[in-house]
């Protein structure tokens, strides 16, 4: 489990394509510092276990599923990405109860600066448009974010706001994620954790 506060910003260095897998190798600081094999870092918002470590690189095999159900499948080597360690059990929450499982891939639509925060719109896909509430929590490529508006029920195509503050914009991907830029999306799992429920009501 993660809380959506990203640590550092790594690099991407190796990529090697398998039958059904690719091994990542992927250049790390401080997530690295007390780190184990079989430890989980969060990559972009996808929970990866480490496999090996070596020089200030860490390696990590990702599943074909991983790579079809995230933005993982069209990385390259170059491409930086946000990192965090999984929590412990004295870790602040200062995110929320972020799992590492990827709901689907949102398209950035637009960008819209002031002078002290920066409004990104996502599109997202169809059926994850109703967990998604204003002031609500999402996770945006491993970030906690809270959402400032979401689209009217009309809309043909569902968005989402968010507003990123200076620290996000200067430590994560974020601040460099340009219009038609695909992002992780994992929606809030306490509401479908409640969906469920009313389902089985029903």
């Amino acid at each position: 489990m993660f809380t959506g506060i990203v640590e550092e910003v790594g690099t991407l260095v190796v990529r090697e394509d398998q039958a059904d897998a690719a091994r990542l190798e992927i250049r790390a600081n401080r997530v690295l510092e007390d780190v184990a094999l079989g430890d989980s870092i969060a990559v972009d918002g996808v929970c990866l276990t480490v496999t090996s470590v070596r020089d200030g690189v860490w390696s990590t095999d990702v599943m074909a599923e991983t790579l079809r159900r995230s933005s993982l499948g069209k990385a390259e080597a170059g491409n930086r990405v946000n990192l965090e360690r999984a929590v412990t059990p004295n870790t602040r929450l200062g995110g929320h109860i972020v799992q590492g499982h990827v709901d689907g891939v949102g398209t950035v639509l637009a960008r819209t600066p002031a002078e002290h925060w920066e409004v990104v719109r996502i599109e997202l896909p169809a059926g994850l448009a109703r967990y998604v509430v204003e002031k609500g929590s999402i996770t945006v490529d491993g970030v906690s974010l809270t959402v400032s508006a979401v689209c009217a029920a009309t809309d043909p195509e569902p968005w989402f706001e968010v507003s990123l503050i200076p620290t996000t914009l200067r430590e994560t991907t974020l601040g460099a994620r340009a219009t038609g830029d695909p992002v992780n999306l994992e929606v809030d799992v306490i509401a479908k954790h409640v969906e469920r429920l009313l389902e089985a009501r029903r």
